[in-house]
């Protein structure tokens, strides 16, 4: 696919196309692999601005203490900077495939970069914790009109075929995951406010990117509706992932935003764990996860994953309770692994689960699942704060517990649209 003829992704989204001569799934996911790098200028682009946008959700963490002591803050109200955030961009989801649809996927990453340039640049004079806030909920305003579409375009944009966008997609939110808290280490080690300001930066070289390599896109023939999203929840496959995806993101968001305040560690060195937690999430997410899927299929190892994530977490718990922050460190990052395994393999179920349009299942999807993001930090943080440290991440093993069980109970809608295991 070229970038004159696919850089309107409303215009096919709504399956992907078959292949004509059906190939063998070992000869597909090579053929993937061998174009995984032969992409488009456009593409890098949009990737290169998705790092950059994924780089705000962990900027914080680094300077989360530093912003409770400077602000004069605690825990729970510092962790309402993730709240904010997410919640806006949750709601905004329903709506971002409304204004694509109808001024084009291209008009739309730019207005959400703009965004996120001038919040970015608010949160970094803020004077309080509560103008913090809010200036990060206008922040999550731009960040829902970027992501959601950042996605349709790079699948409708990428050569290789849809898992291979995907897989560009998951790669970019790893390793913004992973370079948002060394930057915010970086920057925020000199002061606390400059980690806002150079992402600003960062967002606006995005936006210049995108206007100069990024095709014009039409808006769709068919315009989406408000309530479309919704809608394309009632398809049980969809409203499955999403509802696990929900409970997740609980677990995802406690240890991005709780285990900062735990580590007893300055801004670098909190900075240098989530740094090797993102690096693990990147390599596993784009590396570990298509190998796992071939071979064991989606459900399976989403159960798997799950598993195995609750039981860190519930390692976790045991050793805040000893306080030993070395075992703390090493399990963040191994569920750093376990979660970029899970992104990739939520994000796929999610865009293929059901017959609507990717743009509008990626919409309702998003919708649920942030929804957890916006809840998760400001929870965890409270009970850690009301009951002491290990029961977040208690709390969060249950949370994935039954995130598991929603993925298994909805496995006959799931399975229908896997490939086949190699």
């Amino acid at each position: 696919m070229t970038a004159e003829t696919g850089v309107q992704p409303e215009s096919h989204s709504d399956s992907a196309p078959a292949p004509q001569h059906g190939p063998a799934p070992h000869e597909t996911l090579e053929a993937e692999k061998a174009s995984f790098f032969r992409q488009p200028k456009a593409v890098w682009a949009t990737a290169a601005a998705s790092v950059f946008a994924f780089m705000g959700i962990g900027l914080v963490d680094p300077i989360l203490p530093a912003i409770a002591q400077n602000l004069d803050a605690s825990p729970s109200q510092v962790s309402l900077l993730f709240t904010s955030y997410f919640l806006v961009t949750a709601v905004m989801m329903l709506v971002t495939g409304w204004v694509s649809s109808r001024i084009g996927g291209k008009k739309t990453l730019l207005i959400g970069l703009a965004l996120i340039v001038v919040f970015a640049s608010l949160s970094g004079t803020s004077q309080s914790v509560a103008e913090l806030i809010g200036w990060r909920a206008g922040w999550g305003l731009g960040n829902s009109l970027f992501v959601a579409t950042a996605l349709a375009v790079i699948v409708g944009v990428a050569s290789g075929g849809t898992s291979t966008a995907i897989i560009l997609y998951e790669a970019a939110l790893g390793l913004g995951l992973s370079l948002g808290p060394l930057a915010g280490a970086l920057l925020g080690g000199w002061q606390w406010r400059m980690p806002f300001f150079g992402t600003a930066t960062l967002m606006a070289i995005a936006f210049i990117a995108i206007l100069a390599t990024l095709p014009k896109t039409r808006p769709s023939a068919k315009k989406t509706r408000f309530r479309d999203p919704l809608l394309a929840l009632g398809h049980a496959g969809l409203r499955s992932v999403a509802g696990s995806a929900f409970f997740y993101n609980f677990g995802f968001y406690t240890v991005l935003a709780f285990v900062p305040f735990i580590l007893g560690m300055g801004a670098y060195g909190i900075g240098a764990v989530f740094f090797g937690w993102g690096v693990a999430l990147a390599l596993c997410s784009v590396f570990v996860a298509p190998q796992l899927q071939a071979r064991f299929g989606d459900v399976k190892v989403l159960a798997g994953t799950l598993a195995g994530l609750a039981l860190v977490l519930v390692g976790m718990a045991v050793s805040a309770a000893a306080h030993a922050v070395p075992a703390v460190v090493v399990l963040t990052i191994v569920a750093g692994a376990l979660l970029g395994i899970n992104n990739t393999v939520y994000t796929e179920l999610a865009m293929g689960v059901s017959d609507a349009p990717r743009p509008v299942a990626s919409a309702g999807y998003n919708f649920v699942r942030w929804m957890g993001g916006a809840l998760a930090p400001f929870i965890a943080t409270w009970l850690g704060e009301t009951y002491g440290a290990p029961v977040p991440f208690y709390a969060s093993a249950v949370a994935l517990m039954v995130a598991m069980a929603i993925a298994l109970g909805g496995r006959k809608y799931v399975q229908a649209h896997e490939p086949a295991a190699v």
